[in-house]
């Protein structure tokens, strides 16, 4: 695709619970270029960032609702805690994070900016997460 001309855009994150957040976040890094890779959490992965009881929706179930998306060309599953090791396989052109994001933090920032990418951050919308919807249904059932 980069023979091609094609700009390659690359986000990661868990896409637990899908939600009106999440699915703007996304049209956000389309925008960016041609084609959106999004990094995917595999269950065992979002257990070691978040925790054992994460996440809800399964790795399988994530990845197809994520592939349903316009805004989402490919998906792809990584075990680690972070997306280093395949942010330096895509070699992606624009690496996009959440506004909630220093970009000194941004996994892969200084490996991307330094094969000529860039990075965006992507504002978040607010009173709108994951966290906050789980923490919602407890307080509806308990």
């Amino acid at each position: 695709m980069k023979k091609a001309g094609k700009s390659i855009v690359f986000t990661n994150g868990c896409f637990d619970i899908l939600h009106a957040g999440h699915v703007r976040y996304l049209a956000a890094a389309r925008a960016e270029g041609d084609i959106l890779v999004v990094g995917l959490n595999s269950d065992k992965s979002v257990q070691l960032i978040k925790d054992d009881k994460r996440p809800i929706v399964t790795q399988a179930q994530r990845g197809e609702v994520l592939s349903a998306l316009s805004s989402v060309d490919f998906v792809t599953l990584f075990n680690e805690p972070d997306p280093l090791k395949l942010i330096q396989v895509v070699k992606p052109d624009v690496l996009v994070k959440g506004g909630d994001w220093a970009e000194k933090d941004i996994i892969g920032a200084g490996f991307v900016k330094a094969n000529g990418g860039k990075v965006v951050r992507v504002s978040m919308v607010p009173d709108i997460s994951t966290s906050l919807i789980i923490k919602r249904i407890v307080e509806l059932y308990s």
